[in-house]
């Protein structure tokens, strides 16, 4: 079996963030089989305008669309912020939307996770993420979900996540959206 190539996105633009850091953990805890490129081009992705797409989809929108397509899964870490997704991430899932029909997320089996220094993780932002990448129609692993609360406290020195049951869940989650991507590979074109 080849092996399992994982784009994996951070829905936070600062350095620093639990997201980011959460996103490297995973890549540090990927299963035998798997491996997580991280992706780095949110912060070039434009605002959605749609006489932008008129013209054509810009750089950043097609090399973002062209490594969603090229890889055999996705793994998105999202924040929370005012209760939703963050504005960086909903643009450009917006734009992955596009055009209607021929989403690089459709057919393609999807983790979603998240961390936030709150006492309910990113529970409303995973939500919502799940909810607008089933309409364009990926495969969204349903469990485990893992919501990473408090996250300031589970992190080390050096900004990784240290805390055994968040690296356990978080590898759990891994497993499953490797589970998965091997039950959809065989009737996924």
């Amino acid at each position: 079996m080849a092996e399992l190539d994982v784009i994996g996105i951070a829905g936070s633009l600062r350095r620093d963030s639990h997201n980011r850091a959460l996103l490297r953990a995973a890549r540090d805890l990927a299963p035998p089989g798997m491996s997580i490129r991280i992706w780095e081009g949110l912060a070039g992705i434009p605002l959605y305008d749609g006489d932008l797409e008129e013209r054509g989809f810009p750089e950043p929108v097609v090399a973002m669309s062209e490594e969603i397509r090229r890889a055999g899964a996705v793994l998105v870490v999202t924040p929370e912020y005012s209760h939703s997704v963050p504005g960086v991430l909903k643009n450009a899932l917006d734009w992955a939307a596009r055009p209607p029909g021929k989403s690089p997320f459709r057919g393609k089996v999807v983790a979603i996770t998240g961390a936030s220094p709150g006492a309910l993780g990113t529970a409303r932002a995973q939500m919502d993420v799940r909810r607008i990448l089933s309409a364009m129609g990926a495969i969204v692993v349903p469990a485990p979900e893992v919501l990473v609360a408090q996250a300031d406290k589970k992190r080390d020195a050096s900004g990784a996540f240290t805390d055994e049951a968040t690296r356990k869940y978080l590898a759990r989650l891994l497993e499953e959206l490797q589970r998965w991507s091997a039950r959809f590979a065989s009737v996924l074109p």
